[in-house]
């Protein structure tokens, strides 16, 4: 499967003399699915009987963590995961590297991986070729980070699965993605693509090394750019103007062949439309949340929502379902709900809820990474069906319905992406919704939804009886950062405490288990092992669910915990030249360029989501210090995100956020008393994205003084609760009502929105 960033900033290079290489570093699709199948793996007492490189049956990504490294663990290519042996061993025998990136659900890396890699005249090519080596994208985004970068530069596109070739020293002089054993279509394929590639480091080894050298100057150059001006407010409006001209007002979303959620973008039009009024932003907000909802993006059997749609009208997925997806789609969903108050968008955001809290979390509390799009071997076999299973399922007359409502074709309307041939099977979708259908048809409403409430039930439990596919059990620090937080912000919403348990219960696994004494994060855990060292996106995505962990339990805990991990990340990533952050820590391993990320791509870049957190750190304690790197990160990435600023949605949000006018509400009362639980039930479930909320009691006071120090003077008055409306740190005349609290943070809110 491939991922297009269309608008990361690339490298120009200009070195002629390996320019032919250029002919055949682009990409090229999938001719055929893969057919690989799981491989069993040795118990962990086998494991340790093994020998360093193996075996015969295995290569050293056995004793990897990995669900993806332990996929290629049985492959015939002899691969090593990313480290020092394998450097040591290229740079002795004078190999190349042959670097594949890729993740355990991405189909695209399976299809490489059966036609290539599982290939013996392929993998003994590679093996006389190359030292080979084998890197997760999420367990290494540093790597990922700096090798796609390099990708998207020579072959003007990037993706997974990705394939880069490196001297002994790490530098790349080749760069491609999917590359199948036999050439196709005037591309090359491995046999013909290894011989020229070991001809070239022959012949011409040092025009290869010359040209990496000047490739790593550049991308050093890139890393080290010095800061802009300060982002000018009219920014906002340009994000804006620039989403819209670009929105589908057919099919919701934004104009492309292939379509993700993109989540983010959504978020900020919300905040855009409570900014301006400017009735547009929500329509485009809610034309999306609804198309995306109809379309075979969505799992209407098991909920949830796949990776992304490979045609304009979402209906073709591909079937891969991310937890980060799961993460930023149920949070727009809730602030949509909020706005609107439409449960359309609430039942949604709950069906994800159950999709994750069913499928998706260990035992312990933390979330699983993700789900594949293949099974058996085939993409899509889980989440497809035929005509005649639903009559074999349905009543015929209820089967006829249910085949016109969600749009069965008889050869299918699951079309083979690399054959573009029907398969027979369909994804369930919807032209109508049930409502519209129930109207159109003069049916009782009520009538059909219990119906296809009936339906779902009987279809989930035969889809559960296959074969499922394969779970990526690792829990990642950054991605249950993101699923706490929407968590955390659905149980707030809609007063939920089952919700809000389970963000408490991840975020107490994280902390207990991903972070060491130190205070320092691990990045993943998986079989009761924690390891890898965590990067930017680990700290800040933690952090904003412990920031929306605090506002949903105003439990003082959680906000001390923020504060850590914010101090933390200043600490380690912070670039105090250039200001923003880096992805990797100072003390981290040193690769050929420092990478920096500011793209809000599929998921947000860690720099984004520490300005976020950092805007409202400072705004809950106070702390400028925490508001003056949050400027430092606009600043250092100013003159990229004026250029696009639509490129930066999460950017936006946290500038938004900046601007104002912002307000930090603290209501001091006690908690058993009905005026003090209406205003913060009534906050809880308004849409207020410019304000932060405090709640002072006899809890939370004591430690509110050491984290929030202004706030040690604002208790109750006269015994009744008491709230203060603060804009940018000076307060507003404390109020004891709901309707006053109300009218002061409508007059905050409209004081300079403009």
């Amino acid at each position: 499967m491939r991922y297009f960033y269309s608008d990361k900033s690339s490298i120009m290079v200009s070195i002629s003399v390996m320019l032919f290489m250029l002919a055949f570093a682009s990409p090229c699709w999938a001719e055929t699915n893969s057919k690989s199948g799981r491989i069993e793996l040795p118990s962990k007492e086998e494991i340790k009987n093994l020998p360093a490189n193996g075996g015969e049956k295995f290569n050293r990504l056995i004793f990897e963590q990995s669900p993806y490294l332990l996929q290629h663990a049985a492959n015939p290519v002899d691969w090593y995961p990313w480290g020092k042996e394998a450097f040591e061993r290229a740079a002795k025998e004078n190999k190349m590297i042959f670097l594949s990136i890729g993740y355990s659900t991405c189909h695209w890396c399976h299809v490489m991986e059966h036609e290539s890699f599982e290939d013996p005249e392929v993998a003994r090519l590679m093996n006389e070729t190359f030292v080979c080596i084998k890197v997760d994208r999420e367990e290494r985004p540093d790597v990922d980070n700096i090798y796609m970068t390099v990708t998207q530069a020579m072959t003007g596109t990037g993706g997974w699965p990705m394939s880069v070739v490196l001297t002994p020293e790490k530098k790349p002089f080749f760069a491609g993605t999917y590359f199948p054993k036999n050439g196709k279509f005037g591309k090359p394929g491995m046999l013909q693509l290894i011989p020229r590639l070991e001809d070239i480091w022959k012949t011409k080894q040092e025009d290869a090394k010359e040209y990496a050298e000047n490739l790593v100057l550049e991308l050093n150059k890139l890393a080290t750019k010095p800061p802009g001006s300060d982002i000018p407010h009219s920014a906002l409006e340009n994000a804006f103007l620039e989403l819209r001209d670009n929105f589908d007002e057919e099919e919701g979303g934004f104009k492309s062949q292939r379509k993700f959620p993109l989540p983010h973008k959504l978020m900020f039009l919300l905040r855009y439309w409570y900014r301006s009024g400017d009735a547009q932003a929500l329509e485009m907000v809610e034309k999306t949340l609804r198309s995306m909802r109809r379309g075979g993006l969505w799992d209407h059997i098991g909920f949830g929502t796949h990776r992304y749609s490979t045609d304009p009208q979402w209906l073709l997925p591909h079937f891969e379902k991310m937890l980060y997806d799961q993460a930023l789609l149920s949070m727009v969903h809730v602030e949509t709900f909020q706005v609107t108050k439409d449960d359309f968008y609430k039942q949604t955001a709950e069906e994800i809820f159950q999709y994750v809290l069913r499928d998706m979390t260990s035992p312990e509390g933390g979330f699983f990474s993700a789900e594949d799009a293949d099974s058996e071997g085939e993409e899509g076999l889980f989440y497809t069906w035929k005509k005649e299973e639903i009559y074999k399922l349905l009543p015929k007359n209820e089967a006829n319905e249910f085949i016109a409502i969600f749009g069965f074709e008889d050869d299918g309307n699951f079309q083979d992406e690399s054959t573009h041939s029907k398969t027979g099977r369909n994804i369930p979708h919807l032209d109508l919704t049930i409502e519209q259908y129930a109207k159109k048809n003069n049916l009782d409403e009520l009538e059909l939804k219990g119906k296809w409430l009936r339906w779902r039930k009987i279809l989930f439990n035969e889809r559960e009886k296959r074969i499922h596919p394969l779970k990526d059990d690792k829990i990642l620090t950054d991605w249950n950062g993101l699923m706490i937080a929407a968590f955390a912000k659905g149980g707030r919403a809609f007063a939920n405490k089952n919700y809000i348990a389970a963000a408490e219960k991840a975020a107490n696994f994280i902390l207990t288990n991903l972070k060491d004494p130190d205070g320092r994060l691990f990045k993943r855990y998986r079989n009761g092992e924690s390891g890898l060292t965590a990067h930017l996106e680990d700290y800040t995505f933690l952090c904003w669910g412990l920031i929306e962990l605090y506002q949903a339990t105003q439990n003082p805990a959680y906000l001390a915990e923020a504060i850590s991990i914010a101090k933390m990340f200043i600490e380690l990533f912070h670039d105090d030249t250039n200001l923003g952050f880096y992805l990797v820590a100072e003390d981290s391993e040193k690769l050929i360029a420092p990478a920096k990320e500011i793209y809000d791509g599929a998921i947000p870049s860690g720099n984004s989501v520490a300005a976020y957190c950092l805007i409202q750190l400072s705004k809950l304690t106070g702390d400028l210090a925490f508001e003056e790197k949050a400027e430092g990160v606009f600043k250092a990435f100013s003159s990229t995100v004026i250029r696009a600023p639509s490129n930066f949605c999460l950017l936006m949000t946290a500038f938004d956020l900046a601007q104002g006018p912002s307000s930090e509400i603290l209501i001091a009362g006690n908690e058993s008393d009905k005026s003090y639980q209406k205003i913060v039930s009534h906050l809880h479930q308004a849409y207020l994205p410019r304000s932060v909320m405090i709640s002072r009691n006899r809890k939370t006071s004591s430690q509110l003084d050491t984290l929030i120090p202004f706030s040690s003077e604002q208790n109750m008055i006269n015994s009744k609760t008491t709230v203060y409306v603060c804009e940018n740190y000076a307060c507003r005349k404390p109020v004891h009502t709901l309707s006053e609290t109300l009218g002061i943070i409508n007059s905050v809110s409209k004081s300079k929105n403009k």
